[in-house]
């Protein structure tokens, strides 16, 4: 495994709470994974692109909302524990109350097509965003076999069999798990 991009002392608690508290008030829709990434890995390089994707896939596994469960990890990384509730709340807290607003204001204009139109482009702006993502965790399967094949298989199974989601996961993940842990050893 690589070792940690970090070249400095932590961040701050507060640093960290206003850092996802920025990034939670100014994504909308999906891709917010990528926007984590981009910020984490990246501009700030608290963390690797390899440890950011092992978090993204154990954030994946864990039930709840992926990144409230990435930032939760993230945090836990950085800071221990108090880390982890400072990247969550950072992450909840003050997105909770832009979108409080923000459906009150919707429920003002939802009769515009123009709003709905506006909500469309968001959406295709946030799909580009997940799918960058996505091909770049696949490239980082690309590194062995194994997990690319497991990779290959969930995604033939969800998208051209539409087997269900669960019972693919309970199946693919103790493969992916075994894999890891043969490579390990």
């Amino acid at each position: 495994m690589n070792t940690p991009a970090q070249t400095s002392a932590p961040p701050s608690l507060l640093t960290m709470f206003l850092a996802f508290s920025r990034i939670g008030i100014t994504s909308f829709g999906g891709g917010l994974s990528g926007w984590l990434m981009r910020e984490f890995v990246r501009q700030r390089r608290w963390i690797s692109e390899e440890e950011f994707l092992s978090g993204l896939a154990l954030s994946q596994a864990f039930p709840g909302i992926n990144v409230v469960n990435l930032s939760i990890w993230i945090g836990y990384r950085l800071r221990g524990r108090n880390g982890a509730l400072a990247a969550a709340l950072g992450m909840v807290l003050p997105s909770m109350c832009v979108a409080i607003v923000m459906a009150v204001a919707f429920a003002q204009v939802s009769h515009s097509k123009t709003a709905h139109l506006a909500l469309a482009g968001i959406a295709a702006a946030a799909i580009g965003l997940s799918l960058e993502m996505g091909l770049r965790a696949a490239r980082y399967t690309l590194r062995s076999p194994v997990p690319f094949l497991i990779m290959a298989g969930t995604f033939i199974a969800i998208f051209v069999f539409q087997l269900n989601l669960v019972g693919v996961v309970l199946v693919a993940a103790p493969c992916s798990i075994a894999a890891a842990w043969i490579r390990a050893a």
